[in-house]
């Protein structure tokens, strides 16, 4: 075993403060990795905390995470020492129902093995990257490349995939109109993806503060929903709605501005149900849908994606020592627009 540094929560109500794991030795198709950085999703504030009911402690977050391979099993074929890898929000799942055959393995019917959070094939928790190394199966490792600022490659492995994976599913192309609903971490992904995708791409904002910032990341429009009467002008507009808001908010709202055959994809979690209008999916024939990050596959395929278009989050960087902080200023709306952990600082 590979006694390792990390940050853990040992309860719900508990700050994160230095913990240390054991990490397994590399096994025959093991890829060893040194943390460079993890970015801090919000999930991990929902699971820190105990908010979805699920919590496995003490907990190790963190999903988002790349580095350089330091060692590799005898039987690793695509990897090498010294490359860069990265780590997503999956590291197992069972590998032969339906889902994971497809590559779908967000979606395995047997449960998916979370990178923290989760209990793995041997019984024990999985802890994630709030840490510094990680041994992870090759067939659950991805290739990241040397092209991009490694720090905004991050948090590509969850905001990035989570947005890419609806845009592709629904087969978002050159000349579509697209909306992005939030301007958050998900949201300024969303802008980027479908921009560098050939849509036109519309922000839907609760805060002209946004407006600036979304003409930035590549949209063309801005529309503040809360001014009276902002959104007549876009009934029956978009081709495809991703709407990236986990605060409760109405999807009666968005749903009108809908093309014939236009379909709006939930990636927000809200705390509260939507109501929805039957006569606004009835009348156009449009969709309401959800969808989660996605699969090894589709993943590689965004990473790639993004190093050919030169794609990376905005993040603030930040040390080990201060998750806590970022923890409090995520919940306030405080970053721009995604937290990254250096985790040269733990291991100092």
């Amino acid at each position: 075993m590979i006694a390792t540094k990390a940050f853990a929560t040992p309860a719900p109500d508990a700050d994160l403060a230095p913990f240390q794991i054991e990490r397994r030795n590399p096994g025959p198709h093991d890829v060893q990795i040194e943390i460079l950085y993890c970015g801090v999703c919000h999930s991990d504030i929902h699971q820190a905390r105990n908010e979805w009911g699920n919590s496995i402690y003490p907990m190790v977050p963190g999903h988002e995470i790349v580095g350089r391979v330091t060692a590799i099993g005898d039987h690793v074929k695509n990897f090498k020492v010294g490359e860069l890898a990265g780590v997503g929000c999956i590291v197992d799942s069972c590998r032969t129902c339906s889902q994971c055959s497809a590559g779908e393995e967000q979606y395995c019917e047997n449960g998916m093995t979370g990178t923290y959070n989760s209990i793995g094939k041997d019984g024990l928790p999985t802890y994630g990257g709030y840490s510094t190394q990680v041994v992870v199966d090759e067939k659950y490792t991805l290739h990241v490349s040397e092209k991009l600022d490694l720090k905004g490659v991050a948090p590509l492995l969850c905001a990035g995939i989570t947005t890419y994976s609806p845009l592709r599913h629904w087969k978002v192309s050159k000349g579509q109109q697209v909306a992005i609903v939030g301007l958050g971490g998900l949201g300024h992904m969303g802008v980027k993806l479908a921009a560098a995708m050939g849509a036109e791409v519309t922000v839907l904002s609760t805060s002209d503060s946004k407006e600036a910032d979304s003409k930035r990341l590549g949209a063309t429009h801005f529309v503040n929903t809360k001014k009276e009467g902002s959104m007549d002008a876009l009934k029956n507009r978009f081709d495809f709605i991703l709407n990236t808001v986990s605060a409760p908010n109405s999807y009666d709202q968005f749903l009108p501005l809908l093309k014939t055959d236009g379909a709006m994809v939930l990636v927000g979690a809200p705390p509260e149900p939507s109501a929805i209008t039957g006569f606004n999916l009835i009348m156009q024939r449009r969709t309401i849908a959800g969808s989660l990050i996605g699969g090894i596959r589709e993943t590689q395929e965004m990473l790639d994606f993004c190093a050919e278009h030169n794609i990376t989050s905005d993040v603030e960087i930040i040390p080990m020592s201060q998750i806590n902080e970022a923890y409090d200023r995520i919940m306030k709306g405080d970053v721009k627009y995604r937290f990254v952990i250096d985790i040269a600082s733990l291991k100092d």
